[in-house]
C-alpha cells in the first residue's frame, strides 16, 4: 500500500514546490496558479495542492488583486483595462472593488500624467489628432468621461 502512495506523496510535494516557486516571484490569482501547475501536474493534485496553500494564506486572490492593481496602475493603465484583466484572471468583482479602495488611485490624475507623457502639453492640432489620443487613452483603459473631462 505504502508503495502506491509514495509517487503520490511525491507528486503532490513536487507541485507544492512548482507553486511555491511561482509564489515568490510574484502573486498569482487561483486561476493563474492553477493553470500554471496543470501543464506539469494532474488536476486534483493540483487542486489540493493550491487549497492547501490558500489554507495557510500563501496565496491569496485579495493580495493578488491589490497588488495587481498598484503595478498597472504605475505602469499608467487605466480602471477599465486594470478591472478587465484581473476578470480575465480569476478575481471576483467584489475582490477587484475591495482592491481598489484598499489602493485609492486617483484615476484623473493618472490619466493627466499618461496623456501629458504620451503627448506633452501641445494641444491637438485637429480634431484627427484629438480622436487619436482619445483611442489611445481608451485602450489604455480609461472611460469616455474622465478622457473627456482630461482632454477638454
Amino acid at each position: 500500500m505504502s508503495g502506491a502512495e509514495d509517487p503520490k506523496k511525491q507528486c503532490q510535494r513536487e507541485a507544492r514546490i512548482a507553486a511555491m516557486d511561482l509564489l515568490a516571484r510574484r502573486e498569482h490569482s487561483r486561476r493563474e496558479l492553477v493553470s500554471k501547475l496543470e501543464r506539469r501536474f494532474v488536476p486534483d493534485v493540483v487542486a489540493a495542492t493550491v487549497d492547501t496553500l490558500a489554507d495557510e494564506g500563501l496565496q491569496s486572490d485579495r493580495r493578488f488583486a491589490e497588488a495587481y492593481l498598484r503595478q498597472r496602475s504605475e505602469r499608467g493603465y487605466g480602471q477599465l483595462r486594470i478591472r478587465q484583466e484581473m476578470r480575465q484572471r480569476g478575481v471576483s468583482d467584489q475582490l477587484i472593488t475591495e482592491a481598489e479602495a484598499a489602493c485609492e488611485v486617483d484615476w484623473y490624475a493618472l490619466l493627466e500624467r499618461v496623456a501629458k507623457r504620451k503627448f506633452g502639453d501641445a494641444e491637438p492640432a485637429d480634431l484627427s489628432e484629438k480622436a487619436k489620443r482619445q483611442r489611445f487613452l481608451m485602450y489604455r483603459g480609461f472611460s469616455t468621461e474622465q478622457i473627456r473631462d482630461v482632454l477638454d
